[in-house]
């Protein structure tokens, strides 16, 4: 079961998410992170949407046109049947730039005898904040605040814009289209040119993943999250979105409402190292070009999360004026954990560059300014690795020495060596190797407790954590280390409850947490197979994909009671997880996660 039963369709600018009835409830205009046009997700009444109205006889059914993300809704009844095509443009043009206009195509196919619909369009554009006004021009519907009436979007349609506006009954009788776009067209828009750009945004999409790894099992599911996370990728910087929404909660009621319409250095250096592992490379450059972007001086120091054109401040405020999602304030847009230190980030980062100069031959200049960014990055790990923060769940209260940041940042250094090595600078692989190995013995010094058995959260308490078990995909310890298997076993035992993961289960600043994140399930399946426990693992997969919805996406987290799904959606973090977990299955014997020096 899922509260989130929306496919996305989006085009590497922005993206909609439309429920399983056809009904657009979230739309951000023209980039992923401007403001909402239609916002229902976040409140029913003033959130605006734009849907399909038919009675009561029809059935609807939707799924995703093969290898893309073209989303199909298919309306059944004894008087007739037609279908929804939704997509958003996408495709290369002549000189090899990607044609990406902010704008939703709506195609409305008969397929039989003469059905009959409405058309809902209350579009709420910047947040729904201010009032509505239509006008009706020569060949479109012109909306805009009334307040601000330079800012405008525009519909486009073969059917009549009166009858439209008034939500007045459709009998059809031919194929029909509906377009919103940020701008106004300065071609006709009719038709044929509608199919044009279906068939070329479809073509794109099946190229696409026609390029991606095959696998010997769960490759349809394998596909689905790698569109996933390429539909979260930014085009024009190479920034990876953490999720397409803001403020969908972590439960129902509570106040663990967030925007995720962001960069982070973590979310996305995960990204990328799966979108590499399974074919698709190109992300991983544009990536590591967004990374150049945004250090433009040496001095510049990282943060652990940027906005998607590398912006810096981040300032996160609320909207009162609207409800939330089932009621469940504040919703918030921006997000101030820009500020915080989250030492964790640089050994995702680095093991991305790692990969970098592994796999790519850029020219010297490049190479040269990565490596740069290399030092950077070790400066700053230098600096801080000693002291505490955030942790990798972003804690808003006291920092303190959690151990997967202390062991990421062995990571970064670790990778650093390699990176080094490659690049004949043997003297600083060997300075570099030296720090490593004093976090190691540090972690294996204060995050090892003898008495509990156990690798244990922070240095100060003796609390289990799932992202522990991640110390094992990274190569800080080995998976037959009898201290990894008891530390899985632990987390087991503790943190696994109706079959999905805690992060963990003690007090922080917001209570203790009551739903289960949904990455970390995925993460202790793989720890469950690489111990040794694989028909535990496979079982727990299984059980694990029942919970996505009905095309096969997933949010942040699940209810641990009816396995609903809750948080930001879909979810970068957890679309990664799945595609690196179920290749665990396909490729037993030769199967790495990560490429590791």
């Amino acid at each position: 079961m899922s509260q989130f039963n929306y496919g996305a369709v989006g085009n590497c600018r922005t993206a909609a998410l439309i429920s399983e009835k056809g009904s657009v409830d979230w739309f951000c205009f023209p980039d992923f992170d401007s403001p909402s046009v239609f916002g229902k997700l976040l409140d029913e009444e003033k959130g605006g949407s734009f849907s399909f109205l038919v009675d009561d006889q029809y059935t609807i059914s939707q799924h995703y046109i093969e290898h893309t993300n073209i989303l199909s809704t298919f309306f059944e009844s004894e008087e007739g049947n037609f279908e929804v095509i939704d997509f958003m443009p996408r495709y290369k043009m002549l000189d090899y730039n990607h044609y990406l206009p902010p704008e939703l195509y709506r195609i409305i196919r008969l397929k039989k005898g003469k059905p009959r619909f409405k058309v809902l369009y209350e579009p709420a554009m910047d947040y729904a904040r201010n009032t509505m006004r239509h006008e009706i021009g020569t060949d479109y519907i012109k909306s805009f605040p009334v307040s601000e009436k330079y800012d405008t979007i525009f519909l486009y349609s073969s059917l009549d814009y009166n009858r439209i506006l008034a939500c007045e009954e459709f009998e059809l009788t031919q194929d029909e289209f509906l377009l919103v776009s940020y701008n106004q067209k300065l071609i006709p828009i009719h038709m044929d040119r509608v199919d044009l750009e279906f068939q070329r945004t479809r073509v794109y999409w099946r190229n696409w993943a026609n390029r991606s790894k095959k696998y010997t099992q769960y490759n349809s599911m394998i596909e689905r999250s790698m569109l996933v996370l390429k539909l979260m990728s930014y085009q024009r910087t190479g920034a990876v979105l953490a999720a397409l929404t803001t403020s969908l909660p972590e439960s129902i009621g509570g106040v663990r409402n967030w925007d995720y319409r962001f960069c982070w250095i973590r979310d996305a250096s995960m990204s990328i190292e799966t979108l590499v592992h399974v074919g698709h490379k190109g992300a991983a450059e544009r990536f590591i070009s967004f990374l150049n972007s945004i250090l433009i001086s040496k001095a510049d120091k990282f943060q652990i999360m940027y906005g998607i054109r590398g912006e810096r401040v981040l300032t996160e405020y609320e909207l009162p004026h609207l409800k939330g999602f089932k009621n469940s304030r504040p919703v918030r847009i921006g997000n101030d954990a820009y500020k915080q230190k989250q030492n964790d980030s640089f050994g995702y980062l680095m093991n991305v560059i790692y990969q970098y100069y592994h796999f790519f031959q850029g020219t010297l200049d490049e190479i040269e300014d990565m490596f740069q960014v290399v030092n950077n990055i070790i400066r700053t790990v230098q600096q801080d690795w000693r002291k505490p923060d955030k942790g990798i769940w972003e804690i808003r209260g006291e920092e303190k020495h959690f151990v997967l940041s202390k062991i990421m940042c062995w990571v970064a250094f670790d990778r650093a060596v390699s990176i080094a090595r490659l690049l004949n600078q043997q003297n600083l692989a060997e300075k570099w190797e030296l720090e490593a190995n004093a976090i190691k013995k540090d972690v294996f010094t204060h995050g090892w407790k003898e008495k509990e058995g156990f690798f244990s959260q922070t240095y100060c308490n003796a609390e289990l954590d799932s992202s522990l078990l991640l110390m094992e995909v990274y190569g800080f310890i080995d998976a037959d280390d009898p201290r990894y298997v008891k530390t899985v076993n632990a987390i087991y035992a503790k943190l696994l409850h109706n079959g999905l993961m805690f992060r963990y289960n003690n007090q922080d600043d917001f209570g203790i947490p009551t739903s289960a994140f949904t990455i970390c399930t995925f993460w202790m399946v793989r720890a469950l197979y690489v111990t040794g426990r694989k028909n535990e693992a496979e079982d727990l997969f299984e059980q694990l994909l029942s919970y996505s919805n009905h095309l096969g996406l997933f949010s942040e987290d699940l209810d641990f009671e009816t396995k609903e799904q809750l948080g930001n959606f879909p979810q970068a973090y957890s679309h990664l997880a799945l595609i690196n977990t179920a290749i665990l299955f396909g490729e037993e014997e030769n199967y790495s996660q990560f490429i590791r020096p």
